[in-house]
């Protein structure tokens, strides 16, 4: 009988979450759990993920560039009382600017090298190919950061593509059949482009040897979307997949790893 891979065997990270410091804006979970982020962190670990990443997110339209610090702020914060949580930044498309500023800062004064999920219909920053978003998007190619989109449309992409050839892109969730092999198709197009497996996907047998098949394991980063979807059905998403050896430690955090330059 062949047995289903220990997660405890594996590094893991889980490249797309939403950690939270204020409940009532910041989490987004359905069920409206976990409630704080030490239920969160042992979420995570109880699954057996040992890492987890992503940009904590504002529900609401933003009023100004403040709401955009606090929620940058947030994510340094839990990331000093979290070792597991690596950070992700949130920018913005109306605060061109300010958002480029940010990055620097990030950059060199924290070592953050990752932004997202950028998120247009919870945040309103306005289209991944807005020129307000395309002008962050330059910068952080400029600095070789990585970025991680909610879905993100080939226009939206090819126009990010163009304008920052250096930014490494990360496209989240697969989507349903159609929709998602036309994705992995569309993921051989640069070097630079990759997708992670949260959200509509996953659950349909043999998507992620599928994707495998068409774009290499290279292409796929481990993502649950937690707390809106659960981190463990993810996981194991991955772990019962028919996948070899390299492949699954390349998407589970190799990948992931190598796009961030983590050790």
């Amino acid at each position: 009988m062949t047995m289903i891979p220990d997660p405890a065997d594996y590094e893991i990270i889980d490249a797309h979450t939403h950690p939270f410091l204020d409940f009532s804006s910041g989490c987004i979970g359905a069920y409206g759990k976990p409630e704080t982020m030490e239920e969160f962190d042992r979420e995570m670990h109880k699954v057996g993920i040992g890492r987890y990443a992503g940009a904590p997110l504002f529900r609401g339209k933003v009023g100004s560039y403040a709401e955009i610090e606090k929620i940058n702020d947030d994510a340094l914060r839990i990331r000093d009382r979290f070792s597991a949580y690596i950070p992700g930044i949130q920018v913005h498309g109306a605060f061109p600017q300010e958002s480029c500023e940010t990055l620097h800062r990030m950059y060199e004064r924290e070592g953050i090298r990752y932004i997202g999920e950028l998120v247009p219909y919870i945040m309103d920053t306005g289209a991944f190919d807005s020129p307000g978003m395309l002008t962050v998007f330059e910068e952080a190619g400029k600095l070789g950061m990585t970025v991680d989109l909610h879905n993100g449309t080939p226009r939206e992409v090819d126009a990010m593509l163009e304008r920052a050839p250096c930014l490494n892109i990360i496209m989240a969730h697969p989507g349903e059949p159609a929709s998602a092999k036309a994705r992995f198709e569309y993921l051989k197009k640069s070097p630079r482009l990759f997708m992670d497996i949260s959200g509509y996907g996953p659950f349909r047998w043999n998507m992620i040897r599928y994707a495998v098949d068409c774009c290499g394991a290279e292409k796929l980063i481990f993502g649950s979307d937690m707390p809106t979807c659960s981190a463990g059905m993810y996981l194991y998403s991955v772990m019962t997949e028919n996948l070899s050896e390299d492949e699954r430690r390349l998407i589970l955090a190799g990948n992931f790893k190598r796009l961030l330059g983590l050790p």
